[in-house]
């Protein structure tokens, strides 16, 4: 199978939905997409990296745009090869997010005389734990290549710029108690009754909302798992609840971990901090990105949720999610993308580089 960058970018996004890239499975899919950039576009230098393939411009333009898109995907579920049905395009990826990938690749290809230089960002293990992330091994192993003036990665955005994202973190909070016979319950402390009041907190909580350059982030904490109990006629002595805190941009890890304390200040509990990460601010301010939501018409809002905007606002780098697939759709049976609305991104996104 050969990959047509210079084709109708619905067509790209249907041949590369049909090569198969399951997380840890990319090598099939980083072999076309290196052997179509190394034959069908000019100007580039071009590496790969493991099973990422990264190509970027130096026509010593003052600014630079890096295109990041993974290629992997989650498992399909009898859903590649690809289908086109009416103007919706059917299959694994279309919409998380090989549609994305095919308008860059396209746009690599086909705008021949950028405004701005151009990096472009292939890479796999986006899909599975954070350690696998081909970004992160690239940010390990080649530095430079993730220098850029603004990043776009081409996430399913609605076709909206998302800008930024929150930040998340896990923590496991436990209760103790002492066990007994629930004949004689009196003579037990139940350390799920205990729960009760971590979950009234999380209840009543009232969640914050910000203004960043004009995108709204809101807040969330919740209870997402609860845990406790060893049989039917036993007073239980631990009871666990995890709870996730989805939190504005404007605050970091440390604030975020001191925040959910405070929410849950005075109770009898242990809490334990398992997992997180920071989210990032939007940086729509910088005249690379402000020409971005020029281009798409002010269609901008706010990213709920984590991506890998993230890991280039930890190198002070501006980062939006721009992306025709829908997000709502990712990772279903029945995922989709419209097919308008890949033609849409690209022409908005021919207008920004082009200038």
């Amino acid at each position: 199978m050969s990959l047509d960058l210079h084709g109708d970018p619905v067509a790209l996004t249907a041949a590369l939905v049909d090569i198969p890239s399951e997380s840890r499975h990319e090598r099939r899919i980083a072999d076309e997409i290196e052997t179509a950039l190394r034959t069908q576009t000019s100007g580039f230098e071009i590496v790969r990296n493991g099973d990422a393939v990264l190509a970027r411009t130096h026509l010593g333009r003052p600014a630079r745009v890096l295109l990041a898109g993974h290629i992997d995907t989650v498992p399909a579920a009898d859903n590649v090869p690809s289908r086109l049905v009416g103007d919706k395009l059917y299959g694994c990826g279309t919409s998380d997010m090989k549609s994305g990938d095919a308008v860059f690749l396209h746009l690599a290809a086909t705008v021949t005389e950028p405004r701005h230089d151009i990096t472009l960002v292939m890479y796999d293990g986006e899909e599975i734990e954070a350690s696998a992330n081909g970004l992160g091994r690239i940010e390990r192993e080649l530095p430079d290549w993730l220098q850029a003036d603004v990043a776009i990665l081409g996430e399913p955005s609605g076709g909206f710029i998302e800008a930024g994202c929150q930040g998340t973190l896990r923590m496991v909070v436990r209760t103790s108690g002492t066990r007994a016979h629930s004949a004689r319950s009196w003579l037990g402390d139940n350390a799920i009754h205990k729960l009760g009041a971590v979950l009234q907190r999380l209840s009543e909580y009232r969640a914050r909302s910000v203004d960043i350059d004009g995108c709204t982030y809101r807040e969330g904490l919740s209870a997402v798992r609860v845990e406790g109990g060893v049989a039917g006629n036993v007073i239980p002595d631990a009871a666990v609840v995890t709870i996730n805190f989805r939190f504005a941009p404007d605050r970091g890890v440390d604030d975020a971990v001191a925040h959910v304390h405070e929410v849950l200040a005075g109770l009898d509990v242990d809490i334990e901090l398992t997992d997180a990460a920071g989210g990032a601010l939007p940086g729509l301010s910088t005249p690379a990105a402000a020409a971005l939501v020029e281009a798409a018409g002010g269609r901008v809002r706010a990213k709920y949720g984590w991506t890998d905007v993230a890991r280039f606002a930890a190198l002070g780098i501006p980062a939006v999610n721009y992306g025709p697939g829908d997000p709502n759709l990712a990772h279903r049976s029945d995922e989709h993308v419209e097919t308008a609305a890949i033609t849409a991104a690209t022409e908005v996104l021919r207008r920004y580089l082009s200038g």
